[in-house]
């Protein structure tokens, strides 16, 4: 999803949609409506107004459009514990998690092919186990003395 249409499948999506959002952001709901609409060339979203807008609906597609649009992906940060079972929970997620984003990959390979289903799927695995790594680095981070 390009950043245009994330903006816009973003405050539409929202309850009410820009008549709701709208006064929330400190944005009148015509001026919103306006901004996020791809047909407009005369109101532009600010970056400002997106990270507004994102942390109210806690909606993130606008953000991962944009990162995307630069060769990047966004890995969720889960919150870690501190202990030392946190810890053998965490690595054991994990490893869980690295043996489906294999299994996902030997599936995607096993006729030779790969398509964009498939592609999707083991990004979707990669995305997750990441957040796994992330998610046991801040527990051991949260250990630190």
């Amino acid at each position: 999803m390009n950043t245009t249409d994330a903006a816009y499948a973003t405050v539409h999506d929202y309850p009410g949609g820009s008549e709701s959002l709208g006064p929330r952001v400190g944005i009148s709901a015509a001026v919103l409506r306006n901004k996020v609409n791809p047909n407009n060339d005369t109101h532009h979203l600010t970056y400002a107004e997106a990270i507004r807008i994102s942390g109210l609906t806690g909606d993130v597609r606008m953000i991962e459009a944009w990162a995307a649009l630069h060769d990047r992906i966004l890995v969720p940060v889960p919150q870690a514990g501190t202990s030392d079972m946190d810890v053998l929970s965490d690595t054991c997620s994990l490893v869980t998690q690295v043996g489906e984003y294999m299994k996902t990959i030997h599936t995607a390979l096993s006729d030779g092919r790969v398509d964009q289903k498939e592609i999707s799927a083991i990004r979707q695995q990669a995305i997750e186990a990441m957040a796994k790594v992330a998610t046991l680095v801040a527990c051991l981070e949260g250990m630190a003395e």
